[in-house]
């Protein structure tokens, strides 16, 4: 990676530029809500975040803490209840993109945030759990996943499926009737992935600059598959590097 910035700063990057101007977006706390906040400030000013905590077009000066963060309701367009937020906003379809994090993902997109371990009832480590990621893994319109990239993390077949991506391939979604189109994106700090439009299994598409194509599989759990065309990510502008770490310092 390039001196001049960091490879998380990379991936913060990316993950910002997917989201266009006017969009909806149901923001996870962490690195989906950093990239969240960079791209309403760099390119999207008409980018609607929306929290799970009823925080309706919040418009944060630093990175909030939790999706209970006064921050939020401060800046909101509108609070609403979290039951509205679900049942009027999310789950008729109203929601562009749902922005989440992992704690492992596997080659379909489906997301663990519950247990790591074989056993449920004795894991080897209990995570903070689903909270409202099934349903915006669900019910948006698309998902953007956005974590770093090494074997603990890119796994053959999560632990626990605690949000669902592709299941076992193309068709699972429709299958159960989930409306919307699931992972459309995943933004590491080594490149991105999107679904094979035959298979939905996720499929590396670009690489950052500086990263060479054998540390992007060494660091996946299963047998990556490469796109013909692959491509390298636009390093990050100037720009772009200021009002990201300008975001960062006010959040220190």
């Amino acid at each position: 990676m390039s001196a001049g910035y960091s490879a998380d700063e990379m991936m913060s990057v990316a993950a910002a530029r997917a989201l266009g101007d006017g969009m909806s977006c149901f923001v996870g706390i962490g690195l989906p809500s950093k990239a969240a906040n960079l791209a309403r400030r760099a390119h999207a000013p008409n980018l609607t975040l929306i929290y799970e905590s009823g925080c309706l077009g919040a418009k944060p000066s630093r990175l909030p803490l939790s999706i209970g963060d006064g921050e939020l309701a401060d800046t909101a367009d509108a609070v609403i209840s979290v039951p509205e937020v679900f049942n009027y906003w999310l789950q008729p379809g109203r929601i562009d993109v749902g922005f989440l994090g992992a704690a492992q993902l596997d080659k379909f997109g489906n997301i663990n945030t519950t247990v790591i371990g074989s056993d449920y009832h004795d894991p080897k480590v209990r995570l903070p759990g689903a909270g409202g990621a099934p349903e915006i893994a669900a019910s948006c319109g698309e998902v953007f996943i956005v974590l770093r990239q090494n074997p603990r993390a890119f796994v053959e077949k999560v632990d626990f499926v605690t949000s669902f991506g592709h299941g076992t391939g193309k068709g699972d979604r429709e299958k159960l009737g989930l409306p919307g189109q699931g992972p459309t994106l995943v933004v590491t700090d080594l490149g991105l992935l999107r679904p094979d439009p035959e298979t939905a299994e996720l499929t590396l598409t670009q690489l950052h600059p500086g990263v060479d194509l054998d540390s992007a599989i060494a660091a996946t759990g299963w047998k990556l598959k490469v796109s013909d065309d692959l491509e390298t990510t636009p390093a990050p502008t100037e720009q772009e590097l200021t009002l990201l770490r300008d975001l960062e310092k006010a959040s220190a």
